[in-house]
């Protein structure tokens, strides 16, 4: 396998592996907000809010993994 390959292969590896984590917490996010709406729908708003911020922080993970494959393809 020659370095262009590898890095190739390296940068695939990266983002999709570091997009599993991100992508099952945001599932969970939602399904427990979902659930928290459907046990009391009163509590919207704040229930919302905390949500988009577990989003935000589980995508945050999602973008370093961007970064680190970014990295491979044009820096190494």
């Amino acid at each position: 396998m020659d370095p262009e390959s590898a890095k190739l292969l390296a940068a695939g590896l990266s983002m999709g592996l570091g997009a599993i984590g991100p992508g099952i917490g945001v599932g969970l996010v939602g399904l427990g907000a979902l659930q928290a709406l459907g046990r009391n729908p009163e509590a919207r708003g704040q229930i919302m809010t905390y949500m988009i911020l577990a989003i935000a922080m589980a995508e945050a993970v999602a973008i370093y993994a961007l970064v680190v494959s970014i990295l491979l393809l044009f820096v190494m």
